[in-house]
């Protein structure tokens, strides 16, 4: 595989590219508009940092430290490097001919503070000194799979280890319903962080089709009305579970660890593409 086989120029958008891996879309971008965020689970996970950030005091702008578990694109890099100038970010791509792609072809903007590593999460993430990031994101995929090492309660555990206290957890997933898998997922991340809580379509959480959802955790309490807001407004609307609401729907599933942890269905990514 060639370097430009990672990167589709989006016939729509002069200048964006659709960045695919193992057949799957995996993020777009346009590097001379990097706040555009197309990917809608992409979008939330910018909401949660918006609303994270404001509820912990801090200005819009705020230089954070961010670690991404999965790169591809680095579209969310991208964001918070244009959002919150100045911010030291590490991304965590074990792939290292994707890396090579995209800075052949789209390249991050110079001084972006932006440094990518050739690791895998797990790995990576085990590495990193204590109270180090202020936001940990989840986005990884390998085989068309979330690995079954970056969801186990050992896995989430070293996460909060890293995070600085009341620091922020964002994880993509993407599932089907009946969402057994993420329904572990959750009640693993639940039994780790104080808070948890769950973006995702209402529509999608019933019906038998592939979808993201979204999952943000801290130790301190997330901003659930500014998040529930920002849901009901947007222009797909979607909904925000938290307490009560969110234990509801994961029905008393068991954590995962790493003794029993699976990777997402495998069928999921695959089914799942930006073009529709």
């Amino acid at each position: 595989m060639t370097a430009s086989d990672y990167l589709v120029p989006d016939p729509y958008n002069a200048g964006a590219w659709l960045v695919t891996k193992d057949g799957a879309d995996q993020s777009w971008l346009d590097p001379a508009h990097p706040t555009r965020l197309e990917f809608d689970y992409m979008q939330r996970i910018a909401w949660l940092i918006d609303a994270w950030s404001r509820q912990s005091g801090l200005p819009d702008d705020a230089r954070l430290r961010v670690v991404h578990v999965g790169g591809a694109g680095m579209s969310l890099a991208r964001w918070v490097a244009a959002t919150r100038p100045h911010s030291a970010q590490i991304v965590l791509e074990p792939d290292t001919a994707i890396t090579a792609a995209v800075r052949e072809f789209a390249p991050l903007g110079m001084h972006s503070g932006i440094k990518v590593r050739p690791l895998d999460g797990r790995t990576g993430v085990s590495a990193m000194p204590d109270r180090y990031a202020d936001v940990v994101i989840l986005d990884a995929f390998d085989h068309r799979q979330v690995p079954a090492s970056l969801v186990s309660k050992e896995f989430m555990e070293d996460a909060r280890r890293v995070l600085a206290s009341g620091g922020l957890l964002a994880v993509n997933l993407i599932d089907a319903h009946p969402h057994d898998w993420s329904k572990r997922v959750v009640a693993t991340i639940s039994a780790v962080f104080a808070a948890t809580g769950l973006l995702a379509e209402p529509s999608a959480l019933k019906a038998h089709r592939v979808t993201n959802l979204v999952i943000g955790a801290s130790q301190s309490p997330l901003p659930v009305e500014a998040l529930t807001r920002r849901a009901a407004g947007a222009s797909f609307p979607c909904t925000f579970m938290h307490d009560d609401t969110l234990s509801r729907w994961t029905g008393g599933a068991k954590p995962f660890t790493d003794a029993d942890a699976t990777p997402s269905p495998p069928r999921a990514v695959s089914e799942l593409s930006w073009y529709g």
